[in-house]
């Protein structure tokens, strides 16, 4: 009984400065400078982060749309073929259709067209089945 109540008092007494603390924090993986600098820095370092992805898809998406654009003298001559096919087919022709005629991507075709109908040379009609046709404008009444 003497003893239990030795080791209680002995385990309440203050820690004295030359003894050695009683438990001490095992070194361990996590403890790492750069863990510290990112824990302590968090609501500044993600955000950055993405900001800068964000920023890098939007470079590559713009990046996509550049690279589909044509020279001046090409998109003239695809014009010119555009009209040609569409004179031959009154009734107008789809975007794919004119795309495998005139053998060009279908992206390029689209955008095109696009362009044509924004110079008022070409209108579009979609019909109840989503089909968009294209036509030469004033053709037909």
């Amino acid at each position: 009984m003497f003893q239990a109540l030795f080791i209680r008092a002995v385990l309440l007494l203050p820690e004295l400065p030359s003894d050695q603390p009683r438990y001490t924090k095992p070194v361990g993986s996590a403890e790492v400078k750069y863990f510290e600098l990112l824990e302590n820095n968090s609501h500044i370092i993600y955000p950055i982060i993405a900001v800068s992805v964000v920023a890098l898809i939007a470079f590559g998406v713009i990046a996509a749309w550049r690279s589909e654009d044509v020279d001046g003298i090409a998109k003239a001559e695809m014009k010119r073929e555009v009209i040609r096919q569409l004179r031959r087919e009154v009734y107008g022709l789809t975007a794919v259709r004119l795309a495998t005629l005139l053998d060009v991507p279908g992206g390029k075709m689209l955008k095109l067209l696009e362009e044509m109908a924004e110079a008022n040379i070409v209108e579009s009609r979609t019909d109840t089945s989503r089909v968009t046709t294209w036509r030469m404008k004033g053709l037909t009444g």
